[in-house]
């Protein structure tokens, strides 16, 4: 364990790890980081977050090669395949990739088994993957099955040119039809696993529409142009009106709601392979349809329901 002291604060990660704590190449560092091996006050993060004085740092033990296992039994909701690229529609529950301790019952074992290609000699255990969803957020994905598509997506993700929209319950009523969220967002200064809307933060813009209001929530469709840790949640909850089932930025919780509504419900981006526009789309899940539509005027109560991915 490290603790960051005050001469180091401000530094991104892994010049940390490399000034202060030695012992590794900044590549190797970063190989880690990626790895989730190192963690910023007990929580993943990347190589660029920047460390605060008194932060603590902790370096996980990693084996020197990290071999996964397919894994055929983990079902894939492939919406879309070619040579470049697989969307997926993911469930909530299923976490995106393994990480030291945590290498079994993913979404990669689940792409290995039917993308062997996939497989990186280098030991990463993230092949393909250039974005993720939280565990208990459901929807769109798009994976590169190719160095060359990994790059290529990476890349529009970087400029925000692919357009990734969600659809949200929020608690109470939104009174704009539209609109933008436009606040910077950096770790909380209090609660170091949590993230919040601060002056000094990385900026960060949300626009939003929307699509239902129902007695006590709203339904808004969002699109993120910037990709900030826990950047919806967050907004939402900066503006008074947090995710609905979120139980770190929000206490409010509809009936028969088992996770936070939060659902990656399209995909827009262009191909790899050819550079046309392509466009992709998946339905709310059950479980969040049916709280939906209880939520409905003369809508039933709806019956309990086991936790995602119970």
């Amino acid at each position: 364990m490290y603790v960051v002291p005050p001469y180091a604060a401000h530094v991104r990660l892994d010049a940390f790890l490399t000034r202060v704590v030695g012992e590794r190449s900044r590549a190797e560092w970063q190989r880690l980081i990626e790895l989730e091996a190192v963690l910023l006050n007990e929580r993943p993060a990347k190589a660029s977050s920047r460390v605060s004085a008194g932060d603590r740092v902790r370096v996980l033990e990693v084996p020197a090669h990290l071999e996964l296992e397919p894994e055929e039994h983990i079902p894939l909701d492939v919406v879309y395949e070619d040579e470049a690229i697989i969307v997926v529609n993911k469930p909530a529950g299923l976490v995106v990739h393994p990480a030291p301790g945590h290498e079994r019952g993913t979404l990669v074992n689940a792409l290995l088994a039917r993308c062997p290609e996939l497989r990186d000699p280098t030991g990463t255990l993230r092949p393909g993957i250039v974005h993720r969803l939280d565990k208990d957020t459901s929807g769109l994905m798009v994976v590169g099955k190719t160095t060359a598509a990994m790059a290529n997506l990476q890349a529009q993700f970087k400029h925000h040119t692919a357009a990734k929209r969600y659809l949200l319950l929020v608690c109470g009523t939104l009174g704009e039809d539209r609109g933008i969220i436009d606040a910077p967002i950096a770790r909380d200064l209090y609660h170091r696993q949590k993230m919040a809307v601060r002056a000094d933060g990385r900026p960060a813009q949300t626009e939003f529409w929307v699509r239902e209001r129902l007695d006590g929530y709203t339904l808004v469709e969002a699109q993120i142009h910037t990709g900030r840790t826990h950047q919806l949640r967050v907004h939402f909850a900066y503006i008074g009106h947090p995710v609905a089932g979120d139980a770190v930025y929000g206490r409010c919780r509809a009936p028969g709601l088992t996770r936070q509504f939060v659902h990656s419900c399209s995909l827009g981006l262009r191909s790899p392979l050819t550079s046309a526009w392509q466009e992709f789309a998946v339905a709310l899940p059950e479980d969040l349809d049916r709280v939906l539509q209880s939520l409905r005027p003369g809508a039933p109560s709806p019956q309990s329901s086991p936790p995602a991915g119970a």
